[in-house]
């Protein structure tokens, strides 16, 4: 092969340029410069970017896909076209032991005091079920189980202690046949606090394979051991206070922007977390920036409901930092009071991600960074901006709330299509064998409809 370099000569044939010639080129460069602008936005800014400019790109940008009507859509790889999945909710009467979980051993924790508060959705989930048009009273015909429990009120109100909450669940899971047959693997639990799945001090060993229902994706309860496992489990938000959530009118309104008083706010207790108390620290330097209240539980200076709202909304930023877990209810509040969560918490894990973009509605900054550049840099940002992102809040925050899963929106209902991609058409386990017939049996060559409580637990 010749290493001189190729010469291109010009076309031999001169062809005159006419007028359709000049059209079609004006036309050529018109495209061009169409096209390149319209691929230009296909793609997002670079993420090292902070620059606050997205006027150019809010036309196209969504924070999730809808259809028409403005219902959000899951992605149909992986979840199906549609929901169809039936769930059977163990009944409190039918095992002996549940009720312990769900009112404690003496029967004296009310359900409506489990109600309250950010651990709620232990019982809204469960009686959201109850009422599910997913929910089948046939097991043999039921593709997920639910083991209702409020453990974490139950045992916050002192109707179990650790070593009882323990010892109840292992005496209710030994009486599941169908918990033996799939080894856990098609059964739901709830843990709807920073404890997780922790609470249950042995669920290592009888729940790891099971779905766990939980808001909290990091904690280790200082055992170095999370429990939750991003492949199997499910992150639910935290229950927002009904006040908020309502279609109607809500204990609090939303300030415009410009009435607002702070530029950001931090509600919450230090804890002697570190992040906490930088905050509590730059609150005494910035104070006509940063409002950092340290909250109380009781006396002269506990705030009230609405009194509590009415301080969140009162900044246009809402701060999160890391506290005993990593997940905070501030975070989920925020939509509510519309300011811009900011997430101080590095290894925080939220909710329903292949349908939400949470870098258009939030920010997250490092936990390393909370000092004065933090708020130079909220400071920074245009009152449009900010506007643009609690309106895209507005979109999504009905994935937050608690309502039936035949609304159009609700958490709910997100919970079902992330149930649908974890359903198994075969159930198997360690101790679980088949035969050339189909029929299930135990190592002892039972067959499934023979097995019988109490069964030996892994």
């Amino acid at each position: 092969m010749s290493n001189k370099p190729r010469i291109f000569s010009a076309h031999p044939h001169n062809t005159p340029c006419t007028r359709i010639h000049q059209i079609g080129a004006l036309a050529l460069i018109t495209a061009t410069f169409f096209f390149t602008r319209l691929f230009d936005q296909s793609f997002p800014t670079s993420p090292c970017n902070l620059s606050h400019d997205r006027s150019s790109q809010n036309v196209n940008l969504h924070v999730a896909k809808t259809n028409g009507g403005g219902k959000l859509l899951w992605p149909e790889r992986g979840y199906g076209s549609y929901l169809s999945l039936k769930i059977y909710v163990y009944d409190e009467n039918e095992i002996d032991g549940l009720k312990d979980l769900l009112y404690g051993i003496d029967g004296s924790v009310s359900t409506n005091a489990c109600l309250k508060g950010q651990w709620g959705s232990q019982v809204k989930i469960h009686r959201l079920l109850l009422e599910s048009r997913f929910r089948t009273r046939k097991k043999d015909e039921a593709d997920l189980f639910f083991v209702p429990a409020y453990v974490k009120c139950v045992r916050m109100l002192g109707g179990l202690n650790d070593k009882e909450i323990n010892q109840t669940y292992v005496k209710v899971l030994s009486q599941m046949p169908y918990f033996r047959r799939s080894g856990g693997r098609d059964h739901i639990f709830v843990f709807p606090s920073g404890a997780g799945a922790h609470l249950f001090r042995s669920w290592a060993i009888y729940i790891n394979r099971s779905i766990i229902l939980t808001p909290e994706g990091d904690r280790t309860d200082k055992k170095d051991t999370s429990a939750f496992n991003t492949w199997k489990d499910i992150i639910i938000p935290g229950n927002v206070d009904d006040g908020m959530t309502k279609t109607e009118a809500t204990i609090f309104q939303p300030l415009p922007l410009l009435k607002r008083k702070y530029l950001a706010n931090y509600l919450g207790r230090a804890q002697k977390k570190v992040g906490r108390l930088k905050l509590i620290e730059l609150a005494k330097q910035y104070g006509d920036k940063l409002e950092c209240p340290e909250l109380q539980f009781n006396g002269p200076k506990k705030l009230g409901k609405v009194e509590y709202f009415q301080h969140l909304g009162n900044a246009k930023f809402c701060l999160a930092p890391h506290g005993e877990s990593s997940w905070t209810l501030r975070f989920y509040e925020s939509f509510f009071v519309e300011c811009v969560p900011v997430i101080l918490s590095d290894q925080v894990e939220l909710p329903f991600q292949n349908v939400i973009d949470y870098t258009q509605i939030s920010i997250k900054w490092p936990s390393t960074l909370i000092g004065p550049e933090l708020l130079e840099y909220l400071a920074s940002i245009p009152d449009e901006v900010i506007e643009q992102m609690i309106a895209r809040g507005r979109q999504v925050r009905c994935l937050w709330v608690y309502a039936s899963d035949s609304e159009p929106c609700s958490a709910m209902q997100a919970v079902m299509w992330e149930l649908q991609r974890k359903l198994r058409q075969f159930h198997q386990s360690a101790e679980t064998y088949w035969l050339h017939n189909g029929s299930i049996v135990n190592r002892n060559l039972v067959e499934f409809s023979n097995w019988k409580p109490p069964m030996p637990l892994p």
